[in-house]
């Protein structure tokens, strides 16, 4: 799914009203229309009191329109006008008017707190006040009343974006936004939904679908897009009847050290319940016993380093490698490592400390192989790129290092986004669980299992992290987040394949009918 930047968004509403020839203030009543529909189909009719907060624009008349269709539903519902300005938009006043005509219930201006009305937690608020075209500085007495909802405890749905929040940079002030704890966005989600600094603001969010012209969001390029199931399916290569180990790539995985053989015998495991044919590892002689008794059907290379690696010599041909995971930064290792990406020509995925060793040396860089996968957490990439001011400023940063260097980038988060040439590619699937020591090295096995079948570095990324998180998704359903160790990623991995194909059911159940 695309995410479209602010004035993507407002070029698709301008080339649906030409082509469809409707005015502005259909595609607005349209909008308001699916905004009801999701809500009655939730609420079925349901006496709570419903309060929608409009401002003045054309945010505040997708909330006039909601309310109208509430009003003549029968909902207990009040509309409040937060009036901030005197400047109103067309499309605002004419459902203004609408709205008047339909119940003797006007809107209530709010002009100051003393107009604030009384909320409780057993109200829905709906968030109306500003969309994504805020562009002025919030009032006092607006944020204040962002504070009065907060404090309410009342369930909060906002319009497109919460109220205050920007779709191209991050809020200086938290009371300044509206903290919702759902979003229904139209058409499609924004960046920001995605971003640590402003996840504070959104718990859940949903696009809803109004029509804009089918052929602009097809063939509109964005900087972003969202990966679901039906994104990352076309990327799976069906293996073929007389597929075996050796068709299906020798993944080498090089890293570990005293202590963390434990990284490479996950990152081992992953790559091969991943698909790759073959998979090696090349540790120092610590780690053999243990990789040889924990997980058999790899096959293992030593270094002449007892404890670290100090010298990457082998004879196999790996059809790609792992580099780094629990590899240490001792300086035998580094010299090592230097030597090793001064020659090779072998596609590369480096976690970890082969990252920190980058780092500390950033002439190996130019060394790279291009399409060389990177996948840092936020630690690790500050070293790569630098101190950042926010998360977008971070995005920037990252495209220009992996445009610079030929390399592609995966930002570790809550929201895994990839960053390859001058796109984003935002991940959809994981959970909290993840939070726990191991799941990065599984990440890194699976995309180099991945590649070592003949996924591209691009592919093999986006796949990759939809499958690390989709596994640990279905692992919590019996795991729950505290329990859920990186293990468990790798056993449910095959449930995350398999769960790609399976259809999603059709509830016997008939819905309401939509208005429409």
């Amino acid at each position: 799914m695309k995410i479209f930047s602010k004035e993507q968004i407002y070029e698709g509403d301008r080339l649906t009203i030409k082509k469809q020839n409707i005015s502005s203030a259909d595609l607005m009543e349209r909008a308001g229309t699916s905004l009801f529909n999701w809500l009655d189909l939730r609420l079925q009719g349901a006496p709570v009191p419903i309060l929608v907060f409009c401002g003045i624009g054309n945010n505040g008349g997708d909330g006039l329109v909601l309310a109208r269709h509430l009003v003549i539903h029968g909902y207990n519902v009040k509309t409040f006008i937060v009036d901030f300005s005197d400047k109103r938009s067309p499309d605002f006043l004419q459902n203004y008017e609408c709205l008047k005509e339909t119940t003797t219930d006007w809107p209530v201006s709010i002009h100051t707190v003393d107009d604030f009305p009384e909320i409780t937690n057993n109200d829905i608020i709906i968030d109306a006040v500003f969309g994504v075209g805020l562009n002025r500085s919030i009032s006092d007495w607006v944020v204040t009343l962002f504070k009065h909802i907060k404090a309410s405890g009342a369930l909060t749905v906002s319009v497109d974006i919460p109220s205050g929040l920007f779709t191209d940079r991050i809020p200086k002030h938290e009371d300044h936004v509206v903290k919702s704890n759902f979003i229904l966005s139209f058409q499609t989600p924004k960046l920001v939904f995605f971003l640590p600094e402003t996840s504070k603001y959104i718990e859940q969010w949903e696009a809803l679908d109004i029509g804009i012209d089918p052929e602009f969001l097809q063939n509109t390029e964005t900087e972003a897009e969202i990966l679901g199931k039906f994104d990352v399916l076309p990327m799976y290569k069906q293996r073929d009847k007389f597929a075996h180990k050796g068709t299906c790539g020798h993944s080498l995985i090089i890293g570990g050290s005293y202590g963390k053989i434990g990284a490479v015998q996950l990152a081992c495991r992953s790559a091969l319940v991943a698909g790759a044919g073959l998979v090696t590892a090349f540790v120092p002689k610590c780690g053999y016993i243990p990789l040889q008794t924990a997980f058999p059907e790899a096959m293992v290379i030593t270094d002449t380093g007892k404890k670290i690696i100090t010298n990457i010599e082998y004879t196999i041909k790996p059809t790609v490698i792992g580099l780094g995971i629990g590899i240490g930064t001792a300086k035998e290792t580094e010299q090592a490592l230097q030597n090793f990406l001064k020659t090779n020509i072998v596609p590369l995925v480096i976690d970890a400390d082969g990252l920190n060793i980058l780092s500390k040396n950033r002439n190996l860089l130019k060394h790279l192989k291009e399409d060389t996968i990177l996948t840092p957490h936020p630690k690790e990439l500050e070293r790569l790129i630098g101190v950042w001011e926010d998360d977008f400023d971070k995005l920037k940063k990252t495209k220009a290092f992996a445009e610079k260097y030929k390399v592609l980038v995966l930002i570790k988060g809550a929201n895994s986004i990839a960053v390859y040439k001058d796109k984003l590619y935002v991940n959809s699937t994981g959970n909290p669980g993840l939070a726990t020591g191991g799941t990065g090295d599984v990440l890194t096995g699976i995309i180099t299992g991945l590649v070592s079948q003949g996924y591209t570095a691009l592919e093999a990324t986006c796949f990759g992290m939809y499958l690390h998180g989709k596994s640990a998704d279905i692992a919590v359903e019996t795991k729950g987040y505290q329990s859920l160790i990186a293990s468990d990623v790798t056993d449910y991995l095959g449930q995350a394949y398999l769960d790609l194909f399976e259809q999603t059911e059709i509830s016997s159940e008939q819905p309401k009918q939509e208005v429409q």
